[in-house]
């Protein structure tokens, strides 16, 4: 085996929840420039179509709009991919959302929306797409499942998103917990587990103050593109095929930092 075939993805068909934005759609353009067959869902179908075309001028992309926060739409997705696939790769759980609120003023309908996008939707759509993943592993060549965390469910956040830091440690618990059960069918399952991106979900925060959060993160700098899309690649080539059940920071350094700080604090 060369070392390259070690990172391999040529051939691979993947599917990626939230693709047609930001982290989702880094992870996309890098699985469609290494010669992967690739879908993308979002809810919002103009720009799934948008995406589309981009990326098809570099690989295969097919769009598939459906929003995750509605359980009928989570089967409907996974029945899509059943209807043109006869096995699938490469799960990637990314789509998310946000929700911030005073903790006096937080929202049920904040903390119903974002558990149901953010958690169930993640185990749900594993669940219903399993037949087909379970087609595609072998115990030479693995079927994966990447799901995409937050720092935020690792460290407490300044800004008070109780929802969304609680759901992502939840993702977080939920991709170890997968991860010894799908061994047997030889699927690995794994999280990243980002720092700041350039995303639609952190614009206000990097407009109000960019400068101030490329100095909190130890390597100076936001996420590039780049950044996540290596990860991913690790994560669902046989580079990765002993590594199941682990949460990655792609954060710059943000987690080790604090950790260290609490240590010398204590």
């Amino acid at each position: 085996m060369t070392v390259s075939s070690l990172f391999s993805l040529q051939g691979k068909t993947a599917l990626v929840t939230g693709g047609s934005r930001g982290i989702g759609l880094m992870i996309a353009r890098g699985f469609v420039e290494a010669g992967v067959k690739t879908y993308i869902s979002s809810r919002d179908a103009r720009a799934c179509a948008e995406a589309e075309a981009e990326l098809n001028k570099t690989g295969t992309c097919i769009a598939l709009p459906h929003d995750l926060g509605r359980t009928d739409e989570v089967k409907a997705l996974a029945a899509d991919v059943a209807a043109r696939e006869q096995k699938l790769d490469i799960l990637i759980n990314n789509a998310g959302a946000a929700w911030a609120e005073p903790i006096d003023q937080y929202s049920e309908k904040g903390w119903d929306k974002l558990m149901a996008v953010n958690l169930k939707a993640v185990f749900l759509l594993t669940q219903a797409l399993l037949p087909l993943l379970r087609k595609a592993a072998t115990a030479d060549d693995l079927a994966r499942v990447v799901n995409i965390g937050s720092i935020d469910g690792i460290l407490q956040p300044h800004i008070e998103t109780y929802a969304y830091s609680a759901s992502k440690a939840a993702v977080h618990h939920l991709t170890r917990n997968l991860a010894k059960h799908l061994a047997k069918d030889d699927i690995n399952v794994n999280a990243i587990a980002p720092g700041p991106f350039e995303t639609k979900m952190l614009a206000p925060v990097l407009a109000a103050g960019r400068a101030q959060m490329e100095a909190s993160v130890p390597r100076g700098r936001i996420g590039r593109d780049d950044d996540m899309i290596g990860a991913a690649i690790f994560y669902c080539s046989r580079a990765s095929a002993y590594v199941t059940g682990t949460v990655l920071p792609v954060d710059g350094g943000i987690a080790a930092a604090a950790y260290t700080q609490m240590e010398f604090s204590l």
